[in-house]
């Protein structure tokens, strides 16, 4: 079951909040740094060291173009240095949206009398499954709203059904969970099922805040919800993910909040979160919000670079709430990870659900609609790896153990090969003639960058993809 916060008790993990707003916002007092400071900080940073809440602070009040523009720039070029040129692909399928919260922003509300509620049987899931390995994913996010009935049981076994789902060269070979808040055991229960990450996003990090947006339900505790992931780690899932809802409070705050976030699951745990989402406002079924937080573009931009300088290890996540233009801009300073091909209303990858009327199934509105062959298409003209990889979580390099492969930088052995063959499967299995050329062209340019002996390995595999062999990983 989801236990309420009355049933919580965690006598191993400290109960003091580790969010103490006074200190956060004693970091962004003071004057705007210097060039010189800024400059400083960045040198830090492209050496590979953690910066500190201070560090961080430091980026976040240096606002003049200059300093804005040096933060681009080494965001882009730390970027470069992590992650190369590859993108991480995935699509969101949503399970079910009935809820208990009444969370103020959320279509999905209990209080929202106008959402259709609805829960994927098994037979749908199955054809929205198929629908989806019929495009080319391999990498999904379910979504659950927070109800009673989406147990972890119920997640746990939602999952080995999606797993269990083949059609031709179709498979979902990792899938990643964004639901409520669990108790030891019921993390236990999910973890069994085989999952990748467990996303939990705190929405705002601001205890005043929170408790504006959140006036009932399960999701009106702050604290049960704060250390949800600690309750995770407990359970031995070390892949988890976090995240704030950008326009809720300041994002300076929200930014700085998700650094401390990071800084205790390191503390406590040896790893932090595997990924940082960062998702703004958007409209959504019968919702009015202020706008008195809303996040510009430009300053949505800065705080992605800012993250990247932060937390250089850590997968930043941009949705398809953004439009194309916005996430074709934020690729270039930090995000790792998109969706493509996204669909929110629930049971519309099997058939065309878009309309008004089942608008009221979507959480909130999206503004990139692009088909997954188009965000593939555009990235191969902008010059990326698109890549569906699944084989560190396979191969058991999560949590503590990525991080011992990928802080020293040795998991660049692995990705760009790995990702190269995940998008040959692609091309042979579902991209037009045309995209083929286009991205064995591209394939090319990687493998003249590669060591020879790698470079030969790689061939190798290549032509075993060719001939019909899939799922090849190192």
């Amino acid at each position: 079951m989801i236990f309420t916060p009355q049933t919580y008790k965690l006598p191993d993990i400290p109960q003091q909040p580790f969010i103490d707003v006074a200190e956060i916002e004693s970091f962004l007092r003071g004057n705007k740094p210097s060039t010189k400071e800024v400059t400083e900080v960045i040198v830090k940073s492209l050496n590979k060291e953690r910066l500190s809440m201070q560090d961080t602070a430091t980026l976040i009040k240096a606002d003049d173009a200059e300093s804005v523009a040096l933060i681009k720039q080494a965001a882009r070029e730390l970027k470069r240095q992590v992650y190369g040129n590859r993108i991480v692909l995935f699509a969101p399928l949503y399970v079910g949206n009935y809820c208990m919260n009444n969370c103020a922003y959320c279509g999905f509300r209990a209080g929202n009398k106008e959402a259709v509620r609805t829960t994927l049987s098994r037979e749908q899931l199955i054809r929205e499954v198929e629908a989806l390995e019929d495009e080319g994913q391999k990498r999904l996010i379910l979504v659950f709203g927070e109800h009673a009935s989406y147990t972890p049981q119920f997640i746990a076994d939602t999952a080995r059904t999606v797993y269990g789902v083949k059609k031709g060269h179709g498979e979902i070979r990792r899938l990643n969970i964004n639901a409520a808040p669990l108790d030891i055991e019921g993390f236990r229960t999910v973890k069994e099922a085989g999952i990748g990450t467990y996303q939990i996003f705190q929405e705002t990090y601001h205890p005043e805040a929170y408790k504006r947006y959140h006036p009932s339900g399960p999701k009106k505790d702050y604290h049960y919800r704060l250390t949800a992931l600690d309750r995770a780690q407990e359970a031995g899932l070390d892949d988890v993910g976090i995240g704030a809802l950008f326009g809720l409070y300041d994002w300076k705050f929200e930014t700085l909040a998700l650094l401390r976030h990071v800084n205790h699951l390191e503390a406590c745990y040896n790893v932090g979160p595997h990924t940082i989402s960062f998702p703004r406002m958007q409209a959504a079924s019968n919702v009015a919000f202020d706008k008195q937080y809303a996040v510009s573009d430009d300053d949505f931009v800065r705080m992605v670079a800012i993250l990247r300088l932060a937390v250089p290890y850590t997968g930043l996540i941009c949705t398809a709430r953004e439009k194309a233009e916005v996430r074709r801009e934020v690729l270039q300073y930090g995000v790792s990870q998109i969706d493509g091909g996204t669909k929110l209303e629930i049971g519309a990858y099997a058939e065309d659900l878009h309309n008004e009327q089942n608008l009221q199934r979507e959480q909130f509105h999206i503004n990139d609609s692009r088909s997954l062959h188009h965000v593939i298409e555009q990235l191969l003209d902008d010059g990326y790896l698109p890549s569906f990889c699944t084989a560190c979580y396979r191969k058991g390099r999560t949590g503590e153990h990525f991080m011992e492969f990928s802080v020293p930088g040795f998991i660049k052995r692995f990705c760009t090969p790995n990702a190269i063959f995940t998008l040959a499967e692609y091309l042979e299995d579902y991209a037009s003639e045309a995209q083929q050329q286009k991205g064995y062209a591209l394939i090319e340019e990687q493998l003249a960058r590669l060591e020879a002996p790698v470079a030969a390995q790689v061939k190798a595999t290549l032509e075993r993809i060719r001939k019909g062999e899939r799922d090849l990983y190192l």
